[in-house]
Formats: structure tokens, sequence, C-alpha cells
């Protein structure tokens, strides 16, 4: 899968973070290997523009996703497995809004961009939170890809842990890391 991540914000953000959680959403969808998601990071201004002019509400917000025409058709959702190759479209982050969002739930700008990352990702594949039945369904998905990312991380990062560990007590550090 080919994810594409643009910081315009000019706020630092983990860009390999966004893709790997975008990543991690595709692939636990089936979606098709050759598809292309383009992420964008952009300023308050930007996200206020794009707010009013497409969604018709003032002011910014936290994310904005924009599919492909010709992935919508309402017969079937694009992240069935027969999809082919395809450009699904455009996730747009907001971080400056999104901070605000991120302290009032008690964690840090990374864990809400993630979070907004799936979020988008998910409009992208169809899935919407308009009605009660749609929001709980969207927002289940959403916590379990988002926790199943989390955890793969955390373990990934505890065998690098135990592996820089494990070289420094064999005094092979040097070797392994050059």
């Amino acid at each position: 899968m080919s994810i594409e991540v643009a910081n315009e914000s000019g706020v630092a953000v983990d860009e390999s973070a966004l893709a790997s959680v975008a990543q991690h959403v595709l692939a636990a969808m089936q979606v098709n290997p050759a598809a292309e998601l383009s992420v964008m990071v952009v300023t308050t201004e930007v996200m206020t523009e794009l707010h009013e002019r497409w969604m018709d509400e003032p002011g910014p917000t936290d994310v904005m996703a924009f599919p492909m025409d010709e992935l919508v058709d309402e017969s079937r959702r694009p992240d069935a497995p027969e999809i082919g190759p395809a450009l699904l479209g455009d996730v747009v982050l907001c971080p400056a809004f999104a901070a605000a969002q991120a302290r009032k739930a008690g964690h840090g700008l990374a864990d809400e961009l993630a979070l907004l990352t799936v979020h988008g990702v998910l409009h992208l594949l169809g899935y919407d939170h308009a009605e009660p039945e749609q929001e709980r369904e969207m927002f289940s998905l959403q916590n379990a890809l988002l926790a199943e990312w989390q955890a793969a991380r955390h373990e990934a990062a505890t065998r690098e842990a135990q592996r820089r560990h494990d070289s420094r007590l064999l005094g092979t550090v040097g070797l392994e890391d050059s």
C-alpha cells in the first residue's frame, strides 16, 4: 500500500506513525495492497477553509476525509476485498485543532492524531456515524483497530528494547547497531 503523508501544518508530527496506523487499518480491512492513500496535515486556516467549503460548517474541525468519487457506491463498501488498485482518497488532519481534544481526552497529540487517522480512513472506506447504529459500528471498529495498532507498536518497542539490552550484555552493541 502506498501512503503519502504531507505535513504542511508547521506542527511537528510523527509522519511515520500516521502512515503506520493508516497501513494497519487498510490491511486489517483487507483493502487491496495496491491501494493508495494520502494523509495531509494542515493548519487551522486551511482546515477552516476546507470545512466551510465542503461541509458548509463554520470554523475548523479535527479530521476530514475526501474519498475518490469512483469508489462511492451505495451498493457495497470499498473495503471489500474484491476492490482493485485505486486511490482511496485523502485524510486531512488539523493538529492545532486536535490538540485541545487530546488535552480534554487526557492523552497526547500523537495519540489523538492516530485516532483521527483511523477515523478518517474508515470514512474513506464507507463508514459513517450519522445514525446511532452506524456510530456504534464505526466507533467500535475504530477503537478496536486503534487498540490493535497500539498493542503491535508496544510489542515491537518491547522486542527492540530487549534486543538492545541483550546486545549490551553480550557486548555486541557496536556490531548490530552499525
